[in-house]
């Protein structure tokens, strides 16, 4: 194993404020406990949620606060109990960096729905200090939420996979629907979106793109391999769709009507939520009961799963689009995600950038 360091020095780009500018901020990262693994950082993916956090969207960030939760880096230390990685390695991290391991999701090993889960950012750490992300030079984490990337996977491929790609594998897996031929739809072919028409597709089901126009229907079909695409305003079509689909993977993260959707699903269909609403969905409750149908949600996957999804993504041959980018972009880049400017996923070249050189000048803590 690598020498075990005390406390040390690292630099991050963090946001200060409400505003989510971000800027390089030094802060210092925790000695490398028993079980730690002191993580290099490669690559960051940046996901919307960073845009929610850095801007204080959902009205509990806390500044400064360096984002990023797509982490794939590679294991520079270790600490004396660390069993499954070694210097060298390259590994990922994603959204949760903790969790109690009493509760029953816990010992389920589905802790991303433990109540006491800790974050990558934007939380506190078992220690009392605050957590930071990936847009940082080093991490330092648990090997409990460590994945190892596989051979055969891009450090930068594999960045968004940590959480849009387990993100839709997860529901698939956890509510059967992995076996060849059924009928998927994807509402929403942003982000989280165009990862699922891929694994869907891997996994032989016939997939069906709903959207609200036309406008991504070569996107759609040409590009990521699509069976068929629904326009939602299209009322004959969808009509002539109803009782078709076996599940719905809905990602679409602001209001929208059930109703349309639900009469696309067949006797036992799902429709998942995976977009985060801030306000109540409705619908007729017959809409349900006169086809046995389920409306259920999904959040990001566990470790296992993720770790699972890497491979399945080495073994199918699936990759994540994406555009790579210095740090020095990320505000730029934070920018066009907002405005939905970018297929499908940025990825930050941590490890290219001049990211301790810009911190020269930056505040620090």
């Amino acid at each position: 194993m690598g020498s075990l360091a005390s406390e040390r020095k690292v630099v991050g780009w963090a946001a200060r404020d409400a505003t989510g500018h971000l800027s390089p901020y030094t802060y210092t990262l925790r000695n490398t406990g028993p079980e730690d693994v002191v993580v290099k950082v490669l690559y960051c993916g940046i996901c919307h949620t960073d845009i929610h956090q850095a801007k204080n969207h959902l009205g509990a960030s806390k500044y400064p606060m360096v984002p990023g939760h797509e982490v794939v880096g590679e294991v520079v230390e270790v600490g004396p109990e660390v069993s499954k990685y070694g210097v060298g390695d390259v590994v990922g991290v994603g959204v949760i960096v903790g969790c109690c391991r009493e509760c029953s999701p816990c010992k389920a090993n589905v802790e991303q729905y433990c109540n006491k889960k800790i974050w990558s950012y934007n939380d506190v750490y078992t220690d009392g200090r605050p957590t930071q992300g990936g847009f940082a030079s080093t991490m330092v984490v648990d090997q409990k939420f460590v994945v190892k990337i596989p051979a055969g996977l891009a450090p930068e491929q594999a960045a968004p996979l940590l959480c849009a790609g387990v993100t839709v594998y997860s529901p698939l897996k956890a509510f059967g629907l992995t076996a060849p031929g059924l009928r998927g739809g994807i509402v929403g072919l942003g982000r989280v979106g165009h990862m699922g028409v891929k694994v869907a597709k891997a996994m032989g089901h016939h997939v069906t793109v709903i959207s609200s126009s036309s406008k991504k229907r070569a996107e759609a079909m040409d590009h990521l391999g699509a069976d068929a695409y629904l326009v939602s305003t299209d009322a004959a079509a969808m009509a002539a769709a109803a009782d078709s689909l076996d599940y719905i993977i809905d990602t679409v993260p602001v209001h929208h009507p059930l109703e349309p959707y639900l009469s696309l699903l067949r006797l036992d269909g799902k429709h998942v939520l995976l977009g985060v609403i801030g306000e109540p969905l409705s619908f007729v409750s017959p809409m349900v009961m006169l086809g046995r149908k389920a409306i259920t949600g999904s959040f990001i996957g566990s470790i296992d799963e993720t770790a699972e999804v890497l491979q399945f993504c080495v073994d199918k041959g699936l990759t994540s689009q994406i555009e790579v980018v210095k740090m020095g972009y990320v505000n730029e880049a934070l920018e066009r995600l907002e405005r939905n400017d970018v297929r499908y996923r940025f990825v930050v070249d941590v490890a290219g950038s001049n990211v301790e050189e810009d911190a020269a000048d930056a505040p620090s803590n």
